[in-house]
C-alpha cells in the first residue's frame, strides 16, 4: 500500500513537474513561433526538477503525434521535429528509438538531415555498442549528403559491433573504392525495410527497390547494345534490335515492369529509346535512376548540394573582398 502510494506521489510530482517547466517556459506568439512551443533543451532540463525522464516522455509523446498517421514533413516540420527530439535525448540521452525516428523523419533539408546527424551522433555516444545508430548515420551521410568516405567511417566503426551484418563490411569496401552504385543502394534500402515497422515508410522502401531493378534490367540492355554497335557498326535504331536483328543479341528482352506488381497494375509498359538522353528507359519510369533513390530524394540530394556549393561560392567571395579591403587599407598606410 505504502509502495502504490510512493509510486502515485511520484508519477503525480513528474505530471506537476511537466506543468511547472511550461508555466516557467518564455513564451511567442503562434505567428512568431508557427508551431507548437518548444524549450531549449538545457533550459527543459533545469526546469523538470530531477524528473528528466518524465518530461522527455511528455515531448516525445509531442513528436509522435506531430507526425500523424498521415503527415507529409515538411522543412518546416523537420525543423520542429529536431527541436522536439533534442528536448527528448537531452533530458534522457539512454533513451534508443528517437534516435532513429530524427534519422527516419528529419531528411527535407540539409539543415534537416546535419540536426538528426547531430541527434544520431550523440546517441552512438551514450550507446556504442548500437550498431544501427552509425549505420543510420553512414546512410545519411552516403545518401543525403554524398559523402562516400565519411559513410565508410561510420559503417566500418558499425561492422565491429554486436549484431552487425556481415555484409557491412562488402558495403564500406564499395564506398571506399568510389563506385558507390544502386548495389549500395540496394543494400541500404534492404537494411531500412528489415529495421522499420512503419508500413508507409516500408512501402517507400519497397517502391525503391523496384527502381533498381528496373535500373538493373536497362543496364543489363546496356551491355548488349554495346555488343550489337561492336557486331553491327552501328547502333540500334530500337530496342526491340536487340532480339529482332538477324544477328539477336537477346532471346527477348526482360520485363520492362517491375516484378512485385500485381496484374491488375500492369500498364503495358515497354523498353524505348530516350529521345533526349539516347538512353534505354522503361516507358514505366520513362528516366533512367540515378545512385539515390526515389525521384523526389534525387531531388532532396540535388538541393542540398546546390546549397553546400552556393555558400561555398559566397564565403569565397567574402574572403576576397576582405583581401582586397586589407589590402586597400594597406595601400593607404604607405601613402
Amino acid at each position: 500500500m505504502v509502495g502504490q502510494f510512493a509510486t502515485m506521489m511520484a508519477l503525480a510530482l513528474a505530471v506537476a513537474a511537466t506543468g511547472y517547466v511550461h508555466a516557467r517556459m518564455p513564451r511567442a506568439s503562434a505567428a512568431e513561433r508557427g508551431e507548437a512551443f518548444v524549450p531549449e533543451p538545457q533550459l527543459a532540463k533545469l526546469m523538470a526538477l530531477g524528473f528528466d525522464a518524465a518530461v522527455a516522455d511528455f515531448y516525445w509523446l509531442q513528436a509522435i503525434q506531430a507526425i500523424g498517421a498521415d503527415a507529409q514533413v515538411d522543412e518546416e516540420l523537420g525543423s520542429h521535429l529536431g527541436k522536439l527530439i533534442d528536448v527528448v535525448t537531452t533530458l534522457d540521452p539512454w533513451v534508443d528509438h528517437p534516435y532513429r525516428f530524427a534519422a527516419i523523419w528529419l531528411t527535407e533539408g540539409e539543415e534537416n538531415v546535419l540536426t538528426a546527424n547531430r541527434l544520431l551522433e550523440r546517441g552512438i555516444a551514450h550507446h556504442p555498442d548500437e550498431w544501427r545508430n552509425r549505420f543510420y548515420l553512414g546512410f545519411n551521410l552516403f545518401f543525403y549528403l554524398m559523402q562516400n568516405e565519411a559513410a565508410a567511417d561510420q559503417l566500418q566503426a558499425a561492422s565491429r559491433l554486436p549484431g552487425a551484418p556481415p555484409y557491412l563490411g562488402r558495403l564500406v569496401a564499395r564506398l571506399r573504392a568510389e563506385t558507390a552504385d544502386i548495389d549500395v543502394a540496394e543494400t541500404f534500402l534492404l537494411e531500412l525495410i528489415r529495421d522499420t515497422d512503419d508500413e508507409t515508410i516500408r512501402q517507400g522502401y519497397m517502391a525503391a527497390l523496384d527502381e533498381i531493378e528496373i535500373e538493373k534490367k536497362a543496364r543489363f540492355l546496356d551491355r548488349a547494345r554495346e555488343a550489337f554497335n561492336t557486331l553491327n557498326g552501328r547502333d540500334i535504331m530500337s530496342v526491340d534490335e536487340l532480339v529482332s536483328h538477324p544477328h539477336p543479341m537477346l532471346e527477348k528482352l526482360p520485363d520492362p515492369e517491375p516484378e512485385s506488381l500485381p496484374p491488375s497494375l500492369r500498364r503495358g509498359s515497354e523498353w524505348r529509346l530516350d529521345l533526349e538522353t539516347d538512353d534505354i528507359v522503361s516507358s514505366y519510369y520513362n528516366r533512367r535512376y540515378q545512385v539515390h533513390f526515389a525521384s523526389q530524394d534525387q531531388a532532396k540530394a540535388a538541393r542540398m548540394t546546390a546549397e553546400r556549393e552556393r555558400r561555398s561560392r559566397g564565403g569565397d567571395r567574402d574572403r576576397t573582398v576582405e583581401a582586397q579591403n586589407a589590402k586597400g587599407e594597406g595601400s593607404s598606410d604607405v601613402r
